[in-house]
């Protein structure tokens, strides 16, 4: 991979104007992760939990909210992860010219591009640890085991940072942006076993939902949130990292495309 040659130190100047502007509201940033939790863990304690009753999951039995908690980091790290290299970045890109300013620097387009990516994971982990806050609060994450959910939450960032990033490169307007979102990720966020077992599925359609990333990532952070540390776990990270890495080099080539005339 040639590409990984143009890639510097540099690019933590990216990272770091990004935070900078994330930091200046960040009263209206850290609202959502504090109170999505809580809203939901309500919602469906009081309302769908009654109905549910106890579920089967690795070799325990749970509460029905219980079982969503994990699913709900999970979703949160695809949804920051996502919208931040697809939406912000193309405004950056796009409307604020920021990225043909960064490029008229000594920064190469590797640089701007991985540090989005890598901004984009940063995001997914500040809402991990946010909502995991809450979670842990209401006795829903298992301590010291849940701490597994920040390295969890970064990879998965990555790997859907790189997916948005390749998206922004190949989607002409912002309002295309509806398409992905209606066709993949929304799919993804119903059904990635995060709301409910995927064994209730049709085979094929278990079988397909087990070829998500969202499904992996849900998997691994209930895993860690119940202390059921194994192996297994390790496979789902493998299967995250393939996704990162098999769409880091296209997201790179579709933003260059895009970029340089």
């Amino acid at each position: 991979m040639i590409f990984l040659g143009n890639v510097s130190l540099r690019l933590w100047r990216v990272w770091a104007r990004n935070a900078l502007v994330y930091l200046r509201t960040w009263k209206i940033n850290f609202i959502p992760p504090l109170a999505e939790p809580a809203l939901y863990i309500l919602a469906f304690g009081a309302g769908l939990a009654g109905l549910v009753g106890k579920l089967r999951t690795g070799g325990q039995t749970v509460s029905y909210t219980a079982f969503i908690a994990p699913g709900l980091v999970a979703a949160s790290v695809m949804w920051q992860s996502y919208y931040e290299s697809t939406y912000a970045s193309f405004v950056r890109m796009y409307f604020q010219k920021t990225f043909d300013a960064m490029l008229a620097t000594p920064l190469s387009l590797e640089d701007v591009i991985t540090a989005e990516i890598l901004w984009s994971a940063s995001k997914a982990v500040v809402a991990t640890l946010l909502m995991g806050t809450v979670i842990a609060a209401f006795g829903y994450i298992r301590l010291p085991d849940g701490l597994w959910l920040v390295p969890l939450s970064a990879l998965g960032g990555l790997a859907f940072g790189a997916v948005g990033m390749w998206t922004t490169g190949i989607t002409p307007t912002i309002e295309m942006f509806n398409l992905p979102i209606f066709l993949f990720i929304t799919p993804m966020f119903l059904f990635s076993g995060a709301f409910f077992p995927i064994d209730g599925l049709p085979v094929w359609a278990a079988q397909l939902a087990k070829l998500l990333p969202l499904y992996h990532l849900t998997a691994a952070c209930r895993a860690v949130s119940f202390g059921n540390l194994d192996v297994g776990i390790l496979w789902h990270a493998l299967y995250l990292a393939g996704v990162a890495v098999v769409f880091y080099p296209l997201a790179i080539k579709a933003m260059r495309r895009r970029l340089i005339k």
